[in-house]
């Protein structure tokens, strides 16, 4: 069955778990077996890792299969949550994200790091802000009973709005930021890792459904790819963390104060859209989702686009992958707060 109605596997349920181990195997790499990293490093073309490619396509694929274009017209009658969901995701987010790293990063920490650090995770922070979650908002909406249909329709119209606004605002906010992108890397990244993927899917889908029917789509042939995803992100922590290796030996401490930003904006994000949700009398089965989506993160994207635009060892790299460490503890913590305040929705609707 799909995520949005199987719940969260064991693997997602301790991703954290996961992802720690694969920091410590690719700091070990790094370190101990150095001919690893500078072997893959070779592999690349226009500056994006080969190795990586291949594994992000694996995380990005099997949630791309699941986005239902087909859903959009019929669900369009619930507008306060697309409108709370995309002014939170593409006029909030992505200028919160920047403003709460550029506190932290060049004032709060500027003492502990250097400039060049600074830079480099505001970039990775900035692009963590302009990709909302795409595919695990269907584990948080499930989660707390949120409502399916309109959980589609939100994956689907983000889909669509990445394609044409991640790219730009990247770029406008690494612009003020005095950091220097070329608009044509940034596009790419997003044609590698957006529209190719979302094309490859949809037509899978589509193809699938045609030839056997939706039940056997969702019933035997998506569950064909569990853990494909977690897999391919597994195996590119390794990679990536095999290349910070002395970086994060150097200064263990930077993961905590990477950590601290992306929580507060994670948190904040969710309680500027709950409440919003909550003030304008929207069902809780739409609230939660609506908050939850913008919460988390496409972290997949970002870790892509970090990666083609600033190199494996970059700290932009770094902020993108410690965003992957830090969400899904968060996120349980969150859909917790969602299921609690239930309770909320219900008497204010009355």
């Amino acid at each position: 069955m799909s995520e949005s109605t199987s719940g969260i596997s064991f693997f997602e349920k301790y991703l954290s778990v996961w992802v720690f181990l694969c920091i410590v195997a690719g700091v070990s790499i790094g370190i101990f077996i150095p001919a690893i990293p500078q072997t893959l490093s070779k592999f690349e073309y226009a500056n994006v890792s080969i190795p990586i490619a291949i594994l992000i396509w694996l995380m990005i694929y099997p949630m791309m299969m699941k986005v239902d274009f087909s859903t959009i017209g019929s669900h369009l009658r619930v507008p306060k949550g697309l409108t709370i969901t995309l002014i939170t995701n593409w006029l909030i987010k992505p200028f919160s994200m920047f403003a709460i790293a550029l506190l932290f990063f060049k004032l709060i920490f500027s003492s502990l790091l250097t400039d060049a650090q600074a830079s480099q995770y505001i970039a990775g922070a900035v692009l963590l802000g302009a990709a909302p979650c795409t595919a695990m908002v269907f584990v948080w909406s499930h989660l707390t009973k949120g409502n399916p249909s309109f959980t589609v329709l939100q994956v689907a119209v983000n889909d669509l709005v990445i394609l044409v606004a991640f790219a730009p605002i990247v770029a406008l906010l690494l612009g003020i930021g005095d950091i220097s992108v070329p608009m044509d890397t940034l596009l790419l990244s997003v044609l590698l890792f957006v529209v190719i993927p979302l094309t490859l899917g949809a037509a899978t889908r589509n193809l699938v459904i045609r030839k056997r029917g939706k039940e056997h789509f969702e019933n035997n042939f998506l569950p064909r790819f569990n853990g494909v995803t977690t897999a391919g992100l597994l195996l590119t922590l390794i990679i990536i963390f095999s290349f910070q290796g002395s970086t994060i030996v150097e200064n263990p401490g930077n993961i905590v104060l990477i950590a601290i930003p992306l929580i507060i904006q994670t948190g904040f994000i969710f309680a500027f859209a709950y409440l919003w949700a909550y003030l304008w009398r929207t069902s809780h089965e739409i609230a939660a989702p609506a908050a939850l989506i913008g919460a988390s993160n496409f972290f997949e994207l970002a870790v892509a686009v970090a990666i083609a635009v600033f190199g494996l060892e970059s700290g932009a790299t770094l902020v993108a992958v410690v965003g992957v460490l830090v969400e899904v503890p968060v996120m349980l913590f969150l859909v917790k707060v969602a299921n609690r305040t239930k309770k909320q929705f219900s008497l204010r609707a009355q």
